[in-house]
This record gives structure tokens, sequence and C-alpha cells, in this order.
């Protein structure tokens, strides 16, 4: 699923979005980087390597020491094309973390489950909340309410799961996350994924991260 200037992202409950906004990125990239940081600093340093090999939308997480700082740092980066970063947070599970997140500068909220309290945040402040879900009735409960849903712990059930998932949610944005390494990303994607969510095995070296983007954003395949 690639999202275009000419085709952006909706889904179910949700209506045409831009080309620019989150959910149309994280698409048109395949793949959202997770960062589980041991430290803010990382975490910065992580998310910068990250938009030079060009991506463009990175997932902090408040499992990372500092992580309120750490977004306000890694928010005010740009890419690789000179455009603003799209650094949102991951594990938001509290109204309080949500609100903390959104003043720090996230660009999306991202939960491992339903969130009641995050929803009603991102709701009131007109925010993008990407709602964790496992159950077939969990994840068509955040579709509902935003067009787009985190499968997790996706490795659970394997790509079969999301696509029978995606046969009864046409037009979902759904990001299967947790237990997923880059090789594994094409199946996912064959099997209805929008992107994946990746929390580690993501190569180090430079060239390797910017060809493995490159590839993904261009054929759907890895290098």
């Amino acid at each position: 699923m690639h999202a275009s200037e000419t085709d952006p992202v909706g889904g179910v409950g949700a209506g045409p979005r831009s080309a620019s906004h989150p959910y149309a990125v994280i698409a048109a990239q395949r793949l959202l980087p997770v960062l589980r940081s041991p430290d803010a600093d990382r975490a910065v340093r992580r998310t910068a390597a990250l938009l030079a090999a060009g991506c463009r939308a990175v997932e902090l997480t408040t499992s990372t020491p500092g992580w309120a700082g750490a977004l306000a740092r890694a928010a005010a980066l740009t890419g690789a094309d000179g455009r603003p970063a799209l650094v949102g947070l991951g594990t938001v599970t509290t109204a309080a973390q949500a609100e903390t997140a959104l003043d720090a500068g996230a660009a999306f909220l991202v939960s491992p489950y339903p969130a009641p309290g995050v929803r009603e945040v991102a709701a009131r402040r007109d925010a993008v909340f990407l709602e964790g879900g496992f159950t077939p009735a969990e994840i068509a409960t955040a579709v509902r309410a935003d067009g787009a849903a985190k499968v997790f712990p996706a490795h659970v059930l394997g790509p079969g799961f999301l696509s029978s998932l995606a046969a009864v949610l046409p037009g979902a944005l759904l990001v299967p996350t947790g237990g997923i390494r880059p090789a594994g990303v094409p199946d996912w994607l064959e099997a209805g994924a929008a992107a994946v969510g990746i929390g580690g095995g993501l190569p180090d070296d430079p060239a390797e991260l910017a060809a493995l983007f490159a590839a993904l954003a261009d054929r759907g395949e890895l290098p």
C-alpha cells in the first residue's frame, strides 16, 4: 500500500488524508522504526540516523528514560529532504502521558492495547492516535475510531491473521508490530499491512539503512 499526493490514505471511520499526514507518511515508508533506547541521547542520535537514511516517521517510546526531553529534541529534527520529522511516541497508556507527549511535539501517539484515556486526549486535541489491539474486536474498535490500528503482538498469530483482518476491514490502515524482523516485512505487507513496526534488527550501517528504506518505498521488497 503506497500513499501519494493523488492517493491519500484514509480508512474506516476516517476521511481522506493528505500525503503529509502521519498515516500517509508511515504507509509510504512501509516500515515504522520503534526505538526503545536506553537513554534520551541515544534515542535522539538514532532518530537522526534514521532521518538521514530517508526515514521520516519514527516512534520513540515511554520506556526510554527522559522520553519527554528526547521527544522534544527529536521532533525538532528534519529529514534528508529538509522536511520536518514526524516523531511519535509509543507505549502511551495514560491520559497524562498523552498530554505530555503532545506538549513535547509528538506527531502521533501509539498504544500497545486499547487505551480509552489516550483516545479521549487525542480526540480533544485533534491528535493522531494509532491505538493497539490484539483481538478482532479491539482492532475493529480502533479502526472505527480513526481508520487505523496497531496489531500487537503481531508475531503470535502471524501474517495469516492479518490477512483475515484486512479482508473484513477494507481500507483500514493496519500496522503489525512485535517480534517482526526486517527480513519478514514483505510477508506482512503481502498480507495487507500498510506498514510494519520494527523494534529491533535494523542495520546500524548508514548505507544499509538507506538501502532498506529505499527498497521498501520503491518496490515493497528488502534488498
